[in-house]
């Protein structure tokens, strides 16, 4: 098998199949979506907006992003070469392209060989894999590549750290709680999604140029308020956290 052996239909299902493991741990995955395609409605003025999706994954949220908004371009970027084909397989169009870059790399955006400035960047529970600089130095970057009045939106895992000890094992709490009442708890979980990716024959070719994955080490894990604070002093005029559910919470930053 090589990458292209792999259809549109089977890769919809090992994206839906993500989208059920990815809910194990985030239980109002779906309402987060929403509350981010909001921010977008709300802060955007172009009805045509250049978005980024940073860390795109398997597309989930450009998918919703797309069918949201008609006439947005996406540019999505990932580091991950077999999720960044499942994005293509069931995303791929001229309103939707990928990039494999790695953020953590200075020249990323260059990477994106975009027509203008965009209007947006966008992620869900990517970026928790950053380090302190890194993150900072990506934010810096969004901030000096968007168009006026344009926004940097995060929806991830993030925790208070040493300053709220009690409070991140309530959030986790929270959502623990939460999973078990709708269900998700019992769902598929991370590991066990790849492993099933891993033994698939449909996804060997992707699986051996994936060959071992993304290395993700974070040693120095950023508070909530780092992601609020780094976006102040980018030169964000406002920023903040607009919603939260447990562990889970939104960040916005306005250019």
């Amino acid at each position: 098998m090589t990458a292209v052996d792999l259809s549109p239909e089977r890769a919809r299902y090992w994206v839906q199949r993500w989208d059920r493991q990815q809910e194990r741990y985030m239980p109002d995955r779906e309402q987060r979506f929403e509350v981010l395609g909001d921010i977008l409605d709300e802060l955007l003025e172009r009805p045509d907006p250049l978005i980024v999706d940073l860390g795109v994954g398997p597309g989930t949220l450009s998918q919703r992003l797309a069918a949201r908004f008609p006439r947005a371009r996406i540019v999505g970027v990932d580091a991950d070469p077999l999720l960044l084909a499942l994005a293509d397989l069931t995303l791929g169009s001229d309103r939707f392209r990928t990039v494999n870059t790695d953020l953590r790399e200075p020249e990323w955006i260059a990477a994106l060989e975009l027509d203008r400035a965009p209007d947006a960047f966008v992620s869900t529970t990517a970026l928790h894999w950053m380090n302190r600089e890194p993150l900072r130095a990506l934010i810096r970057a969004c901030a000096g590549a968007l168009a006026p009045g344009g926004v940097f939106v995060d929806g991830d895992h993030l925790y208070e750290g040493p300053a709220g000890p009690k409070l991140d094992a309530l959030g986790r709490a929270l959502t623990a709680r939460r999973g078990q009442r709708q269900g998700t708890a019992a769902a598929e979980d991370w590991a066990a999604w790849w492993e099933a990716v891993e033994s698939a024959p449909d996804l060997d070719g992707l699986v051996r140029l994936r060959d071992g994955g993304f290395a993700h080490t974070v040693h120095d894990r950023p508070t909530a308020h780092d992601y609020v604070d780094f976006a102040r002093d980018a030169g964000f005029t406002e920023s903040g956290i607009v919603w939260q559910y447990g562990d889970d919470r939104v960040v916005v930053a306005i250019r």
